[in-house]
């Protein structure tokens, strides 16, 4: 009855080392896919706010434009 205990005890010593291998290797690998995902993030970021400032700086230009129109207009209508 000793050996079988004993081999017992090795069988659930080699799964307890395989087991804490494979938790080793997965943390690794979680760690870089949360490292990538943090640089898409940060990257859609940056163009998120690059594209807040395109907008801002079209409807700066816009805006003196439609001015521009509407001052075109009154005046043709006015020499009518």
């Amino acid at each position: 009855m000793d050996i079988w205990m004993q081999v017992l005890v090795i069988i659930l010593s080699v799964f307890l080392a395989i087991f804490l291998l494979l938790a080793i290797i997965l943390s690794i690998i979680l760690i870089k896919v949360t490292r990538q995902l943090k640089s898409v993030a940060d990257s859609a970021q940056r163009t998120a706010s690059k594209m807040e400032s395109a907008a801002s700086n079209f409807s700066a230009v816009t805006s003196p434009v439609v001015v521009g129109k509407v001052i075109k207009t009154f005046i043709k209508s006015f020499k009518k």
